[in-house]
């Protein structure tokens, strides 16, 4: 005896449930990608704060702010580095003062660049 009922789908119901799938990954994937992206944004100003906080102890023990990150005795985080180029430009003044530069690299390019000077001023204001 045959079934009457035949179990499974058909090609038109698959090709209907393979594109609701498409049309989500379509929607879902390029805000999974700005979620990312702020991530990284947030631990390089992370970063970077902590580096304004040792620039403060360098000044007080040396009465200059220091050139390179190197010379904070610090280092890039590793989930900083992949991302973020962490730079420091002291200048002697007077009075002396310093503007920490985060520049973006790979996927993390249409973020853009932030910047942190001595007197907390942060650009651009819109990502900080």
């Amino acid at each position: 005896m045959k079934s009457k009922f035949n179990a499974g789908f058909t090609l038109i119901e698959l090709l209907v449930v393979v594109a609701i799938v498409g049309i989500l990954a379509l929607i879902a994937y390029p805000s999974y990608q700005n979620f990312v992206r702020k991530g990284h944004r947030s631990e390089a100003q992370s970063y970077m704060m902590s580096v304004a906080q040792l620039e403060q102890q360098y000044f007080t023990d040396n009465r200059s702010y220091a050139g390179t990150v190197a010379a904070l005795n610090s280092s890039v985080p590793v989930s900083v580095s992949p991302y973020y180029t962490i730079s420091i430009a002291a200048s002697v003044g007077p009075p002396p003062g310093y503007t920490i530069t985060a520049t973006a690299t790979g996927s993390q390019v249409a973020d853009g660049n932030l910047t942190l000077d001595n007197f907390g001023n942060k650009t651009p204001s819109a990502l900080w």
